[in-house]
């Protein structure tokens, strides 16, 4: 499987101003001290062996969208935040090569981060297009008409054009879908909202994002160790730092990077990918989290295998 991320920001999309783009470049100038560049390939060439990733890009500002590429014949996605729209396009090149028009979506909650992107999902206005919408709500298909109205946007749901299937799954059951064996998990947040476990030919991804794990509830965090069990990526709602969620923002239905080590280790995951950024961070304040989540790792591995820890950004691919 490849997992490609089209949208790691939690609440809302982000755009960097024109200053902090300036910054980089600022700090990037210094870091070069002077020296010449024969071409835009060697400036490049620099940038990414000298400068740190915040300096050179990007962490991204849309909202939650996963693509688990790996599939038989189907596009899989989890969440249809605002990176929905990048993936769209982007589907259009790979159908006009031959790669069948069916998309199978995984919905982790209904919130408006999380769904903001399907007005704008293209292939949704294609006849020839097959869209199956898989969640753990059975107001899922509400939700998403309700996005369309007049109210709030100028396109009704009825002038789609894909074939449309709402599907309602029960935490616990496996079933099938596009080739993958996939579960779920009902997590704590606000309307609910649940994690999911793709499993195909030995390997396992898990997509776990808008969950709070409450320390007070421990029968409920040895059910995560379970579903996270021997995965080999897991992708985790890291939005706040532990002292965030414990002083400032219990009960907002996020977690933190310092419990996403702890489940992943005890669960045996191999790695970590931190998720739903805060939107209010910087770069630099994403990669100083990044590094901070490195560091306590290695302080609690005691003789576990070491947890390689990732930090998602728009355009991140991970092979699985």
């Amino acid at each position: 499987m490849l997992v490609r991320f089209w949208g790691t920001r939690g609440s809302l999309p982000v755009a960097q101003k024109a200053d902090t783009i300036q910054a980089k470049i600022a700090r990037a100038l210094v870091a070069a001290g002077g020296r010449r560049f024969a071409d835009a390939a060697e400036a490049d060439a620099f940038a990414r062996a000298e400068l740190d990733f915040a300096t050179y890009g990007a962490y991204g500002g849309a909202t939650s969208c996963v693509e688990i590429e790996g599939a038989d014949g189907a596009f899989v996605v989890c969440d249809m935040g605002s990176g929905l729209r990048e993936f769209g396009i982007d589907s259009f090149r790979r159908i006009a090569a031959g790669h069948p028009p069916v998309y199978h979506l995984f919905l982790s909650h209904l919130h408006w981060d999380h769904i903001m992107g399907f007005p704008f999902f293209g292939p949704a206005f294609n006849p020839a297009a097959t869209i199956v919408i898989h969640s753990g709500h059975a107001d899922a298909e509400t939700a998403l008409r309700r996005q369309q109205e007049e109210i709030s946007f100028p396109v009704p749901f009825e002038w789609l054009k894909a074939k449309f299937e709402f599907v309602v799954h029960r935490p616990g059951e496996v079933f099938e879908a596009a080739g993958l064996s996939v579960s779920l998990v009902a997590q704590h947040h606000s309307h609910d909202s649940y994690g999911y476990r793709f499993e195909k030919a030995g390997r396992a991804v898990i997509y776990s994002t808008d969950s709070e794990h409450k320390m007070d509830n421990m029968e409920a965090e040895v059910a995560f160790e379970t579903f996270f069990g021997g995965a080999d990526l897991v992708i985790c709602d890291t939005m706040y730092s532990l002292g965030d969620t414990v002083s400032l923002k219990q009960d907002w239905g996020h977690s933190s990077n310092i419990v996403a080590v702890d489940l992943c280790h005890a669960a045996h995951a191999r790695r970590l990918v931190l998720f739903h950024h805060e939107p209010t961070y910087a770069d630099a304040d994403i990669q100083r989290m990044h590094g901070e989540t490195i560091r306590y790792e290695e302080l609690v591995r005691a003789d576990r295998p070491p947890l390689e820890v990732i930090c998602a950004y728009d355009g991140l691919e991970v092979r699985v």
